[in-house]
Parts: structure tokens; sequence; C-alpha cells
């Protein structure tokens, strides 16, 4: 067995490892500012998601919990750090991944900063199918997950086919995309508003989106959805910057454009049902972790993996925040992301206006 061949390149101030077999027929581009990006935002998040195990009703020091998560704790800590808070934790880190890497996508397919799945209904269509089980057929816990995954899915190619004209160009489908959003969003007003004050309750704190008590029925619902779809996502996304070109260059490049956009999409819809599912509709990660990945990068796309990272360690630091924004109050973390993407679209809009004057 033959050693790969290294080489690094430069253009411009981009600086690649570009990874060979001596054949030729396998390489791997890596953008090195990228790799260095992508590992800090591992390990902001990992070292966010340690403070949330050790802070809480029942404080656990960092070393305490590190001996927990390696099987030489105490039964006490144990108990505080499997069963309470690590649930929390992993749901928050693959949520967030989930979202961010759906965001990429949709960006990405859409060549619109605004193109994510909160903006082009995918995560009100989950809202939906998930409030009709809650509140028309009365079920709960798993089989509203099941409902929130139907009415993404649903969403999605419904979109998909109102879009399609001999293709699907972006514009359209974020028209369309925007128009569902505003007919499902009225429909959910309509079923909470036909609820009883209990159910209305209990849909309400779910549509805000909350990590808090959910356990590792959620955690295996979304790990599953990340393990099975993310690698889909990263192998299809070096079509990503070929289709922000436009469809004819990008065949000109040997991409299939609609099977590749077709894959892209279905992907990026399961990611953001299976985090949908098991948080509900938090709001802003999808939409701000890209752009933001983006310009730490300094690349024109930051890639699937630094934007999952960042949607991780965003969603970490909003969960620490939810916890100890307020003394005494766990809000959910759907309040703290919501208001996080305001002061984004905010200060987005302003740059713009800056821009331009």
């Amino acid at each position: 067995m033959t050693a790969p061949v290294l080489r690094l390149r430069r253009s411009g101030r981009t600086a690649q490892l570009v990874i060979r077999s001596r054949a030729g027929r396998l390489s791997l581009r890596v953008h090195l500012r990228a790799l260095l990006v992508g590992a800090a935002l591992l390990l902001a998040a990992l070292a966010i998601s340690l403070v949330n195990l050790s802070t809480g009703d029942f404080p656990v020091p960092v070393p305490d919990v590190l001996r927990s998560l390696v099987g030489q704790g105490d039964p006490g800590t144990d108990f505080i750090v499997h069963e309470l808070r690590l649930p929390r934790v992993l749901i928050t880190l693959l949520v967030g991944a989930a979202l961010g890497a759906s965001g990429s996508v949709f960006q990405g397919l859409t060549r619109n900063p605004l193109g994510s799945p909160d903006f082009v209904g995918m995560t009100v269509g989950a809202a939906t199918g998930a409030l009709i089980v809650l509140l028309v057929l009365g079920g709960g816990g798993f089989q509203v997950a099941v409902g929130a995954i139907l009415g993404c899915l649903a969403t999605a190619v419904a979109i998909y086919l109102l879009a399609f004209r001999r293709g699907v160009q972006p514009f359209r489908l974020v028209l369309m995309g925007v128009g569902m959003y505003a007919l499902l969003d009225a429909a959910n007003s309509y079923l909470i508003y036909r609820s009883r004050l209990d159910e209305a309750l209990a849909a309400q704190v779910w549509l805000i989106g909350s990590v808090n008590g959910h356990g590792w029925t959620e955690v295996t619902l979304v790990g599953c959805t990340v393990a099975v779809l993310l690698p889909v996502v990263l192998y299809h996304a070096r079509h990503l910057d070929l289709l922000a070109l436009g469809d004819e260059p990008a065949q000109l490049q040997g991409v299939p454009v609609e099977r590749s956009r077709a894959v892209l999409a279905l992907a990026g819809v399961g990611l953001a049902a299976g985090a949908t599912a098991a948080a509900g509709p938090i709001a802003f990660v999808a939409l701000a972790a890209p752009p933001l990945a983006t310009r730490l990068t300094r690349s024109p796309h930051a890639g699937v993996l630094p934007a999952a990272l960042m949607g991780a360690a965003l969603l970490s630091a909003s969960d620490w925040g939810a916890q100890h924004v307020l003394p005494g109050n766990d809000i959910p973390v759907g309040v703290v992301t919501g208001a996080l993407g305001g002061l984004y679209l905010t200060w987005l809009l302003f740059r713009e206006r800056r821009n331009r004057g």
C-alpha cells in the first residue's frame, strides 16, 4: 500500500492542503483556515457543553464531571451528569449541528442568505405536523416527533412541486417557501386558538423551541438523523459552489444538477426535520451559523462542516444563556435564539445599508 501524496497550494490568501493517492484516482482538498476554524469551533462547543454539565441547581466540579463521563464517578454525580444533564447537552450539540448544516445547504441552493429552513417554510411545516398530532389526534412524545418529521417532509415536497417548472430556480423556491410559511403559520395559530388552554400552553412551549426535559429518546432520534444524513451532505456539498454559478456552468463542469440539488435538498430537509422533531422549531441557528462560519473562514462558502460546528457552538452558548440569563428561570432556548436572531438581522440590514451608502 503506497502512502498518499500531500501538497500545499496557495491561491491568493487561501492555503489548501491537497491529499491525493499515488494513482491519482482519489483526492481530497482541505482549506487550512477552514480546518483551523472548525477545530476551534469544536473545542468551543465542547467547552461550553462541559460548563453546562457542571452548572445548575446542583453544581458539580469539572473534574468530577470528567470522572463521571469516563465511568469513575460516584452514584450521585453519575445520576446528575448522565440522567439529568447529559441528554440535554447532547441534544443541544446535535440539534445545533443539524440546523447549521441544513442552513448551509439551503443558503447554498437558493443563493440567498435568508434561504434557511426557518424562512422557506420547513420548520413551520414540522410545527404543523406536530400540532396536528398534539392538538387534533391527542398524541404525545414520540408521536409528536413523527408528526414533525412528516410535516416537514410534506412541506418540502409541496414547495418543490409548486416551484418546479422545467427545473427549480432559486428565487421561485424562496418565494414558494415564504408563501407556504405564511399559510402554515396561520394554520398553526388557528389550531392553537381552537385548543384547550392547557393544550395551547404546551403547544406554545413546543413552538418556541426547548431542549429542557428531553431524554435519550430525543438524543437517539436526532443522533441517528445526523449520523445518516450529515455524511451524505458532506459528500455532495462539493457541488454547492458550482451550483451557485448557475445550472449551465455547473453542467459544463460535469455536475448532475437536478440530481445533486434533489439529494442535497432532501438531506437538508431531513436534518431540519430531525432537529425540529427533537427540540421544536428553534429559530436563528440555521440562519446565522453559515454566514458566521463564512466570515471566520474568509471563504465565499464556509462549507457544511464549519457551519454545523458553528451551529453546535451557538446553540450550546444559547442554552447556557437560557439557564442563567434570568436568575431562577430556565427559559426555553428558543427565546434566546430568537432574540439573537433579531439582533443578527438588524446588524445584517444595517451593514447592507452602510455598504450601499
